[in-house]
């Protein structure tokens, strides 16, 4: 699992945090909040179900409070998988790297276009009702 943040305002920080298999492309998991151990959790309770090995981790405060010492490692070296998809992640949607008017700051639009983003991605389509 890697985990990294993505997107931040001045008045309303949020933290993406995702998890990746460092073996294959796609986003496994993903969760919007602060960066607080109550948003990690629920991020937590998805990838502890997985058994890995060991958890790559940008070195959060929150981290040790999950994973079990020994577990987590911080490098940058190992996490060129999740680096790639955050790149990914801003080249389709605009408003993760750059603060502009013209999109909605509101968690739920961003939940929904990540959401919309990652199901494209995964399966090269969206279904659109007529």
């Amino acid at each position: 699992m890697n985990c990294r943040g993505l997107w931040a305002t001045p008045s309303n920080k949020l933290w993406i945090g995702t998890a990746v298999n460092h073996k294959q492309a796609g986003i496994l998991a993903w969760v919007v909040g602060d960066r607080s151990a109550a948003t990690f959790q629920w991020l937590w309770q998805i990838v502890k179900c997985w058994h890995c090995f060991f958890s790559v981790t940008d070195g959060g405060k929150v981290y040790p409070m999950f994973i079990e010492e020994g577990d987590q490692i911080v490098s940058k070296t190992y996490r060129t998988r999740i680096e790639g998809e955050n790149t990914r992640l801003r080249h389709y949607l605009a408003r993760l790297h750059r603060q502009t008017l013209c999109y909605s700051k509101s968690i739920e639009m961003l939940k929904c276009s990540l959401r919309l983003l990652l199901h494209y991605l995964k399966y090269r389509t969206v279904l659109v009702s007529a």
